[in-house]
Protein backbone atom coordinates (compact mmCIF):
# COMPACT_ATOMS: atom_id res chain seq x y z
CA UNK A 1 0.00 0.00 0.00
CA UNK A 2 1.17 3.14 -0.61
CA UNK A 3 0.27 6.21 1.32
CA UNK A 4 0.50 9.76 0.42
CA UNK A 5 -0.98 13.32 2.03
CA UNK A 6 -1.25 15.95 -0.23
CA UNK A 7 -1.72 19.19 1.23
CA UNK A 8 -3.92 22.29 -0.60
CA UNK A 9 -3.59 25.37 0.61
CA UNK A 10 -6.64 28.07 -0.57
CA UNK A 11 -7.06 31.11 0.11
CA UNK A 12 -10.55 31.12 1.81
CA UNK A 13 -12.27 30.09 4.50
CA UNK A 14 -13.66 26.18 5.56
CA UNK A 15 -16.83 27.67 5.33
CA UNK A 16 -16.41 28.99 1.77
CA UNK A 17 -14.75 25.48 0.91
CA UNK A 18 -17.01 23.41 1.50
CA UNK A 19 -19.80 24.87 -0.61
CA UNK A 20 -16.99 25.80 -3.26
CA UNK A 21 -16.45 22.17 -3.50
CA UNK A 22 -19.81 20.65 -3.89
CA UNK A 23 -20.27 23.35 -6.47
CA UNK A 24 -17.18 21.84 -8.39
CA UNK A 25 -17.69 18.52 -7.67
CA UNK A 26 -21.95 19.29 -9.33
CA UNK A 27 -20.49 21.10 -12.34
CA UNK A 28 -17.75 18.28 -12.82
CA UNK A 29 -20.20 15.75 -13.39
CA UNK A 30 -22.16 17.44 -16.09
CA UNK A 31 -18.83 18.53 -18.04
CA UNK A 32 -18.13 14.56 -17.41
CA UNK A 33 -21.01 13.26 -19.01
CA UNK A 34 -21.67 12.61 -22.56
CA UNK A 35 -22.65 9.91 -25.18
CA UNK A 36 -19.35 7.79 -24.94
CA UNK A 37 -18.68 8.29 -20.68
CA UNK A 38 -19.91 9.43 -17.75
CA UNK A 39 -21.22 9.56 -13.92
CA UNK A 40 -24.13 7.37 -12.73
CA UNK A 41 -25.11 9.02 -9.28
CA UNK A 42 -26.81 6.04 -7.81
CA UNK A 43 -27.25 7.80 -4.33
CA UNK A 44 -27.59 11.28 -2.42
CA UNK A 45 -28.49 11.23 0.62
CA UNK A 46 -28.37 11.95 4.46
CA UNK A 47 -26.09 9.24 6.91
CA UNK A 48 -26.13 8.73 10.98
CA UNK A 49 -23.65 6.81 13.38
CA UNK A 50 -21.55 5.46 11.06
CA UNK A 51 -18.89 3.50 13.53
CA UNK A 52 -15.95 3.68 10.49
CA UNK A 53 -15.67 7.67 11.17
CA UNK A 54 -15.16 8.19 14.64
CA UNK A 55 -17.57 9.60 17.01
CA UNK A 56 -16.64 13.22 16.25
CA UNK A 57 -17.62 12.62 12.26
CA UNK A 58 -20.48 9.94 12.52
CA UNK A 59 -22.97 11.85 10.54
CA UNK A 60 -23.36 13.88 7.18
CA UNK A 61 -24.13 13.37 3.32
CA UNK A 62 -23.69 9.73 2.15
CA UNK A 63 -23.26 9.65 -2.42
CA UNK A 64 -22.61 6.57 -4.12
CA UNK A 65 -21.69 6.81 -7.88
CA UNK A 66 -20.02 4.97 -10.89
CA UNK A 67 -17.71 6.20 -13.14
CA UNK A 68 -17.57 5.26 -16.46
CA UNK A 69 -13.79 6.73 -17.91
CA UNK A 70 -12.47 3.56 -20.23
CA UNK A 71 -10.55 6.30 -22.06
CA UNK A 72 -8.65 7.89 -18.90
CA UNK A 73 -7.44 4.36 -17.33
CA UNK A 74 -3.91 3.69 -18.53
CA UNK A 75 -3.47 1.96 -21.62
CA UNK A 76 -1.24 -1.35 -18.74
CA UNK A 77 -4.33 -1.80 -17.32
CA UNK A 78 -6.48 -1.66 -20.17
CA UNK A 79 -4.50 -4.71 -21.22
CA UNK A 80 -5.29 -6.86 -19.12
CA UNK A 81 -9.30 -5.73 -18.46
CA UNK A 82 -12.09 -5.58 -20.64
CA UNK A 83 -13.59 -2.42 -21.24
CA UNK A 84 -16.73 -3.60 -19.24
CA UNK A 85 -14.57 -3.58 -16.43
CA UNK A 86 -13.27 -0.30 -16.65
CA UNK A 87 -15.71 1.55 -14.16
CA UNK A 88 -14.63 2.61 -10.92
CA UNK A 89 -17.38 2.65 -8.09
CA UNK A 90 -17.12 5.26 -5.24
CA UNK A 91 -18.62 5.88 -2.25
CA UNK A 92 -18.08 8.93 0.12
CA UNK A 93 -19.33 10.36 3.41
CA UNK A 94 -19.17 13.75 3.53
CA UNK A 95 -18.92 14.65 7.46
CA UNK A 96 -17.35 18.18 7.10
CA UNK A 97 -14.90 18.96 8.03
CA UNK A 98 -13.84 15.51 7.68
CA UNK A 99 -14.67 13.42 4.31
CA UNK A 100 -14.01 10.13 3.31
CA UNK A 101 -14.05 8.79 -0.16
CA UNK A 102 -13.71 4.98 -1.18
CA UNK A 103 -12.99 4.18 -5.30
CA UNK A 104 -13.26 0.01 -6.03
CA UNK A 105 -13.91 -1.82 -9.42
CA UNK A 106 -15.95 -4.91 -8.77
CA UNK A 107 -14.35 -6.65 -11.55
CA UNK A 108 -11.06 -6.65 -9.58
CA UNK A 109 -12.17 -7.12 -6.24
CA UNK A 110 -9.92 -6.71 -3.34
CA UNK A 111 -6.82 -6.05 -5.62
CA UNK A 112 -7.87 -2.47 -6.18
CA UNK A 113 -9.03 0.12 -3.34
CA UNK A 114 -8.46 3.83 -3.39
CA UNK A 115 -8.99 5.06 0.15
CA UNK A 116 -9.06 9.43 0.03
CA UNK A 117 -9.37 10.80 3.71
CA UNK A 118 -9.45 14.64 3.55
CA UNK A 119 -9.73 17.15 6.39
CA UNK A 120 -9.94 20.56 6.51
CA UNK A 121 -8.67 23.29 8.55
CA UNK A 122 -8.49 26.75 8.92
CA UNK A 123 -4.55 26.63 9.14
CA UNK A 124 -1.57 27.58 6.29
CA UNK A 125 -0.88 23.90 5.67
CA UNK A 126 1.25 23.68 8.68
CA UNK A 127 -0.19 20.95 10.74
CA UNK A 128 1.79 18.06 11.27
CA UNK A 129 -0.71 15.27 11.57
CA UNK A 130 -3.90 16.27 10.80
CA UNK A 131 -5.58 12.91 10.27
CA UNK A 132 -3.84 11.61 13.92
CA UNK A 133 -2.35 8.76 12.22
CA UNK A 134 -0.61 6.15 14.35
CA UNK A 135 3.16 6.01 14.41
CA UNK A 136 3.37 2.72 12.27
CA UNK A 137 1.21 4.66 9.66
CA UNK A 138 2.80 7.73 9.84
CA UNK A 139 6.56 6.38 9.39
CA UNK A 140 5.28 5.71 5.70
CA UNK A 141 3.26 8.59 4.69
CA UNK A 142 4.84 10.95 2.21
CA UNK A 143 3.96 14.64 1.88
CA UNK A 144 3.41 16.84 -1.02
CA UNK A 145 2.18 20.08 -1.12
CA UNK A 146 0.02 21.29 -3.76
CA UNK A 147 0.35 25.04 -5.10
CA UNK A 148 -2.38 26.63 -7.28
CA UNK A 149 -0.18 29.21 -8.33
CA UNK A 150 3.09 27.95 -8.70
CA UNK A 151 3.27 24.34 -9.62
CA UNK A 152 3.79 23.61 -13.14
CA UNK A 153 0.51 22.83 -15.39
CA UNK A 154 0.87 20.15 -18.18
CA UNK A 155 0.54 22.33 -21.35
CA UNK A 156 -2.89 20.37 -22.60
CA UNK A 157 -4.34 20.83 -19.74
CA UNK A 158 -4.24 24.53 -18.99
CA UNK A 159 -6.90 26.99 -19.34
CA UNK A 160 -6.95 30.52 -19.21
CA UNK A 161 -9.79 30.78 -17.63
CA UNK A 162 -8.70 28.89 -14.34
CA UNK A 163 -5.29 30.30 -14.03
CA UNK A 164 -5.43 31.89 -10.35
CA UNK A 165 -2.86 34.36 -11.35
CA UNK A 166 -4.84 35.80 -13.60
CA UNK A 167 -8.19 35.82 -12.12
CA UNK A 168 -9.98 38.49 -10.00
CA UNK A 169 -13.08 37.66 -8.04
CA UNK A 170 -15.51 40.72 -8.24
CA UNK A 171 -17.50 39.63 -5.44
CA UNK A 172 -14.51 38.63 -2.68
CA UNK A 173 -11.75 40.64 -4.29
CA UNK A 174 -9.16 38.76 -3.90
CA UNK A 175 -6.91 37.49 -6.62
CA UNK A 176 -5.17 37.39 -8.90
CA UNK A 177 -2.87 35.69 -6.85
CA UNK A 178 1.05 36.54 -6.83
CA UNK A 179 3.53 34.15 -6.39
CA UNK A 180 4.12 34.74 -2.70
CA UNK A 181 0.13 34.63 -2.35
CA UNK A 182 0.29 32.34 0.90
CA UNK A 183 2.11 34.99 2.27
CA UNK A 184 0.39 37.42 1.60
CA UNK A 185 -3.36 36.45 1.56
CA UNK A 186 -5.65 36.23 3.85
CA UNK A 187 -8.02 34.06 4.87
CA UNK A 188 -6.41 30.54 4.18
CA UNK A 189 -7.68 27.20 4.79
CA UNK A 190 -5.93 24.04 3.76
CA UNK A 191 -7.25 21.12 2.46
CA UNK A 192 -5.67 17.58 4.03
CA UNK A 193 -5.69 14.66 1.48
CA UNK A 194 -4.45 11.01 2.77
CA UNK A 195 -4.17 8.64 -0.05
CA UNK A 196 -3.90 5.19 0.53
CA UNK A 197 -3.51 3.26 -3.26
CA UNK A 198 -4.00 -0.78 -3.36
CA UNK A 199 -3.29 -2.42 -6.07
CA UNK A 200 -2.33 -6.09 -6.11
CA UNK A 201 -2.24 -7.65 -9.04
CA UNK A 202 1.35 -9.27 -9.45
CA UNK A 203 3.67 -7.62 -11.58
CA UNK A 204 1.95 -4.00 -11.86
CA UNK A 205 1.45 -3.32 -8.19
CA UNK A 206 4.11 -0.39 -8.17
CA UNK A 207 3.39 0.97 -11.19
CA UNK A 208 -0.16 1.18 -10.83
CA UNK A 209 0.01 2.39 -7.29
CA UNK A 210 2.72 5.07 -8.59
CA UNK A 211 0.48 5.97 -11.53
CA UNK A 212 -2.83 6.29 -9.17
CA UNK A 213 -0.72 9.07 -6.87
CA UNK A 214 0.38 10.76 -9.39
CA UNK A 215 -2.61 11.12 -11.10
CA UNK A 216 -4.34 12.44 -7.60
CA UNK A 217 -2.11 14.85 -7.50
CA UNK A 218 -2.75 16.10 -10.76
CA UNK A 219 -6.49 16.03 -10.55
CA UNK A 220 -6.28 18.02 -6.87
CA UNK A 221 -4.36 20.68 -8.28
CA UNK A 222 -6.63 21.32 -11.43
CA UNK A 223 -9.36 21.13 -9.42
CA UNK A 224 -8.64 23.68 -6.52
CA UNK A 225 -7.37 25.78 -9.61
CA UNK A 226 -10.81 25.90 -10.77
CA UNK A 227 -12.64 25.99 -7.48
CA UNK A 228 -10.68 29.15 -6.81
CA UNK A 229 -12.16 30.67 -10.01
CA UNK A 230 -15.32 30.20 -10.48
CA UNK A 231 -15.29 31.99 -6.80
CA UNK A 232 -18.12 34.67 -8.11
CA UNK A 233 -20.15 31.78 -9.11
CA UNK A 234 -20.22 29.58 -6.04
CA UNK A 235 -19.87 32.90 -3.44
CA UNK A 236 -22.92 33.41 -1.12
CA UNK A 237 -24.63 30.17 -1.87
CA UNK A 238 -26.59 27.95 0.54
CA UNK A 239 -25.98 24.58 1.74
CA UNK A 240 -30.03 24.61 0.39
CA UNK A 241 -29.11 26.16 -3.13
CA UNK A 242 -25.86 23.11 -3.18
CA UNK A 243 -28.55 20.30 -2.85
CA UNK A 244 -30.90 21.68 -5.40
CA UNK A 245 -28.17 21.84 -7.82
CA UNK A 246 -27.24 18.53 -7.18
CA UNK A 247 -31.03 17.19 -7.76
CA UNK A 248 -30.65 19.15 -10.83
CA UNK A 249 -27.37 17.68 -11.82
CA UNK A 250 -28.64 14.19 -10.59
CA UNK A 251 -31.67 14.60 -13.45
CA UNK A 252 -29.73 15.61 -16.05
CA UNK A 253 -27.00 13.05 -15.62
CA UNK A 254 -29.95 10.52 -16.15
CA UNK A 255 -31.48 11.63 -18.89
CA UNK A 256 -27.74 12.08 -20.35
CA UNK A 257 -27.20 7.94 -19.71
CA UNK A 258 -30.58 7.01 -21.04
CA UNK A 259 -30.00 8.78 -23.97
CA UNK A 260 -26.68 7.08 -24.47
CA UNK A 261 -28.40 3.76 -23.86
CA UNK A 262 -31.05 3.92 -26.24
CA UNK A 263 -28.25 5.21 -29.02
CA UNK A 264 -26.21 2.22 -28.32
CA UNK A 265 -29.51 -0.35 -28.30
CA UNK A 266 -30.59 1.09 -32.04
Amino acid sequence: MHIKEFRVVMPMTVAEYQVAQLFCVAEASKENTDSQEGIEILKNEPFQNNPQLGEDFSSGQYTYKIYHFASKVPAFVRYVLPNQSMSVHEEAWNAFPYCRTVLTNPTMGKSFKITIETMHLDDAGDTENAHRLPPELLSQRQVATIDIVNDTVDSKEYKQQEDPSLYHSEKTGRGPLAKNWRETSRPLMTCYKLVKAEFTWFGLQTRVETWIQNAEQRLFLQIHRKLFCTTDQWYGMTMEDIRRMEDEVKKELESRLKNREAIASS
